[in-house]
């Protein structure tokens, strides 16, 4: 499939500028897409992929959080346990299973790819990516996920936790980690939404991506951007916090 990018980058931005793009929150997630889309062309690479595979990495990174705009619009939260999932609305908008001024056919015209398109959209922050995945669609998936998750270390890093996660500065440094979720982290796996009670649980949260990435590369680019490293240091005013935060860097180790 022939994938013309500037043909969607100016769809993207048409379909951006119909909300307040000075405003932090939106702002936050149109750059945040611009980087998982050049990290997802960076692992495509990696992995030996062809040109047109990996323009198809670049453009499902630039799709993959449509769903954001409208979710910050309608209910001012990036949380879907309290709005939408994010995901699923952002493939509907896509192929016009929800009304909506974006189609897929704003961005590309052939539709040869848009099963996997919509897959790797749908489910790029579920928990798990269905088992029953052909091999290429899983890949494609996988590539996305992965991209997402070394950014939203970046964002967690760069960007005030008290404006992501909506608390005040100082129940963010005071609280501490929940039992569940010290749990789960110690398992080695994705932190679930549903443990996660406080901030600092959210934290907890994007540490314990980490566990899933599937490519070498994505590794790698972890390491050099240092983000894993700073949330890792988490600077709590809590005794407890800083001890729970000590187990978790020798975890991670």
């Amino acid at each position: 499939m022939q994938i013309d990018r500037e043909r969607a980058k100016s769809a993207f931005w048409a379909y951006v500028n119909g909300f307040d793009v000075q405003k932090d929150m939106i702002r936050l997630k149109v750059e945040h897409t611009f980087r998982v889309s050049q990290l997802c062309e960076e692992i495509a690479d990696s992995l030996g992929l062809s040109k047109e595979d990996r323009d198809l990495a670049w453009l499902i990174g630039l799709l993959h959080d449509l769903g954001r705009f409208e979710q910050q619009r309608r209910y001012g939260t990036f949380n879907d346990a309290l709005s939408i999932d994010h995901a699923r609305y952002g493939a509907e908008l896509l192929f016009g299973e929800a009304e909506s001024a974006v189609s897929i056919r704003d961005f590309v015209e052939e539709d040869s790819e848009d099963g996997l398109i919509r897959t790797a959209v749908f489910y790029h922050s579920a928990y798990r990516i269905p088992e029953n995945l052909d091999h290429r669609t899983a890949m494609f998936c996988n590539i996305l996920r992965d991209a997402d998750k070394i950014d939203i270390l970046k964002v967690n890093v760069e960007f005030p936790l008290e404006e992501i996660y909506n608390v005040s500065t100082e129940v963010l440094y005071g609280e501490q980690v929940s039992p569940q979720v010290m749990e789960s982290f110690f398992e080695g796996h994705a932190v679930l939404r549903s443990l996660k009670k406080t901030a600092v649980d959210h934290v907890v949260g994007h540490i314990s991506l980490v566990f899933e990435l599937v490519y070498p590369k994505s590794i790698e680019i972890v390491k050099k951007q240092g983000y894993l490293e700073k949330l890792l240091h988490f600077p709590s005013k809590n005794p407890v916090t800083r001890q729970q935060f000590a187990q978790i860097r020798e975890k991670m180790k």
